[in-house]
C-alpha cells in the first residue's frame, strides 16, 4: 500500500508540473504535505519537515549556485568564453571544426550553467555556420552534446552538486569519474552523431548572430583558460595531492577546507574579480554589479532544488526511505541501472532534468545508505538518466527548434536523439567504470 501511495504522490507531482504548469517549487511543496500527510506523519510535524528539508538542502548549496551563475556571467561578460572558443577554432581549422566546437562547449559549460552556455555559444555557432557555409545542426550539436553533458555529470552544476552532497559523494572524486565518462560520451553524441545530420535544412535567424568583441579588448589566452578552469584545477588537485604527496594532519584539514565546493567556488570568483576585472581596468563595484545580475537567473533552479529537500525529508521521516531501501534490496536489477532508469522515467515525464536527478535521488537513497552502490558513480548514473529523451515538454528542446529554426520532425532526430545517446552512453560508461572501481 505505501508503494501505490508513493507512486501516486510521484504522478501528482508529474501532473501538477507537466499538464497545469504548475513551477515545480510549488509542485514539490504541495506534493510533499500530501505524502507526508497520506503515509501517516503527525500533522504537527509536517510544517517541521518540510522546513528542515528546504533548509539543510539549502545549507550546502547556495553558496555554490549563487557564486557559480555570477562566476560563469564574468566569464562570458569578461569575454573569456569568446577567447577560449577562438584559440581553439584557430587550432583545428574550418574542416575540423564540429571537433573544435565540441571542446569549445566542453570548457566552456564546466563553468557555466547550462541556460547561459546556450545563450552565450549559440551566437558563436552561427558566426562559424555563416563564415564557412557549414550545416548549423551539424556544427551545433557537438557543442550543445558537451553542454548537456557537463550540465547533467559534472560539479559544480547544481544537480550533480546536489545529489553529491544527498549521496555524502566525494565531489574531487565524482568530478574525476565525470571526466573519464562524460569525454567519450560527448565524442559519440556529437561529432559521430552529428555526421548523421549534416543534410537537415537549417536557416538560423541572422538576428541571433552577435558581435565579437575587438580583439584587443579580450583577456590573455592563459588568463581566460586559467580563470575558466580554476574550479577544475582546485578540485582536482585537492584530490589528488593526498595521493601523491604524504600528508599530515593540519594539512589534511586544510585540504579539506579548500576542497570544500562553495570554497572553490568562492576563491575562483574572487581570482576572476580581479584577473578578468580589475585587472583590465574595471573597478570592483562594477565587476560585482554586473556579476551579480545573473543570481536572477539561478532562482528557479534553487527552489527547484529546495522543493526537492522537502520531499526527500517528508520521505526520510515518514519512514519510507527505510521501507523503499528493503523492498529494492529484492529486485534483481543494478542500482546504478535503477536509479538511471527512474531518473529517465522522471525526466521523460517532466521535462526537467534537475527535478528527474533530484527526485530519483531521494527515492534511491536508501540503497547508497545501505551501501549497495559507489555514491561517486551512482550521481553520474542518475545524472545520465536525468538527461535521456528531451522532448516538447522541455525548455532546451524549444531553444534549440527556435535557435536553428527547424522543423518539429528535425529537432526530434537531431536533439531529442542526441540527448537520449547521451543518457545511454552516459549509462555504459558509469557501468563499465564500475567494473573496475
Amino acid at each position: 500500500m505505501t508503494f501505490l501511495l508513493i507512486f501516486i504522490c510521484l504522478a501528482i507531482l508529474v501532473f501538477l508540473i507537466s499538464y497545469f504548469k504548475v513551477h515545480p517549487f510549488i509542485a514539490f511543496l504541495v506534493v510533499s504535505i500530501l505524502a507526508a500527510a497520506v503515509l501517516g506523519m503527525p500533522a504537527e510535524k509536517i510544517t517541521g519537515a518540510v522546513e528542515k528539508g528546504i533548509g539543510d538542502m539549502l545549507s550546502s548549496l547556495l553558496i555554490l549556485i549563487t557564486f557559480g551563475a555570477m562566476f560563469g556571467k564574468l566569464v562570458a561578460d569578461s569575454g573569456a568564453a569568446q577567447k577560449i572558443a577562438g584559440v581553439l577554432m584557430g587550432l583545428t581549422g574550418p574542416k575540423n571544426i564540429h571537433w573544435a566546437m565540441m571542446v569549445v562547449g566542453f570548457i566552456i559549460g564546466i563553468p557555466l550553467f547550462y541556460g547561459v552556455g546556450f545563450v552565450l555559444m549559440v551566437p558563436l555557432i552561427f558566426s562559424v555556420v555563416y563564415k564557412y557555409r557549414l550545416p548549423a545542426v551539424g556544427v551545433g550539436i557537438p557543442m550543445l552534446a558537451a553542454l548537456s553533458v557537463t550540465h547533467g555529470f559534472l560539479p559544480p552544476h547544481p544537480s550533480p552538486s546536489a545529489l553529491v552532497v544527498q549521496f555524502g559523494a566525494d565531489m574531487g572524486l565524482t568530478l574525476l569519474y565525470g571526466f573519464a565518462i562524460a569525454i567519450p560520451t560527448i565524442v559519440i553524441a556529437g561529432p559521430l552523431f552529428s555526421r548523421s545530420l549534416l543534410r537537415i535544412p537549417s536557416l538560423p535567424l541572422a538576428t541571433f548572430v552577435a558581435e565579437d568583441l575587438p580583439d584587443e579588448q579580450l583577456p590573455g589566452t592563459f588568463n581566460s583558460f586559467f580563470s575558466a578552469l580554476l574550479p577544475v584545477f582546485l578540485l582536482i588537485a585537492t584530490t589528488v595531492y593526498p595521493m601523491v604527496f604524504p600528508a599530515g594532519e593540519t594539512s589534511l584539514r586544510i585540504l579539506a577546507f579548500i576542497s570544500a565546493p562553495s570554497v572553490v567556488m568562492m576563491i575562483s570568483l574572487f581570482y576572476a574579480f580581479f584577473s578578468l576585472g580589475i585587472r583590465r581596468g574595471h573597478t570592483l563595484p562594477i565587476v560585482i554589479e554586473k556579476s551579480i545580475a545573473a543570481v536572477k537567473d539561478v532562482m528557479p533552479v534553487i527552489l527547484i532544488i529546495a522543493g526537492s529537500g522537502a520531499l526527500k525529508q517528508v520521505f526520510t521521516e515518514s519512514g519510507v526511505n527505510a521501507e523503499i531501501g528493503a523492498a529494492l534490496q529484492g529486485l534483481h536489477m543494478e542500482p546504478l541501472v535503477l536509479g538511471w532508469l527512474i531518473a529517465a522515467i522522471i525526466r521523460i515525464c517532466v521535462g526537467s532534468a534537475t527535478v528527474a536527478g533530484l527526485t530519483a535521488a531521494g527515492i534511491i537513497l536508501p540503497l547508497i545508505q545501505a551501501g549497495q552502490a559507489n555514491p561517486n558513480l551512482m550521481v553520474l548514473s542518475i545524472g545520465a538518466g536525468s538527461l535521456a529523451c528531451s522532448h516538447v515538454n522541455d525548455s532546451g528542446f524549444w531553444l534549440f527548434k527556435e535557435y536553428f529554426n527547424l522543423s518539429m520532425r528535425d529537432t526530434f532526430m537531431s536533439w531529442s536523439v542526441m540527448e537520449s545517446i547521451v543518457a545511454v552512453a552516459g549509462l555504459g560508461g558509469v557501468l563499465l567504470l564500475n567494473v573496475f572501481i
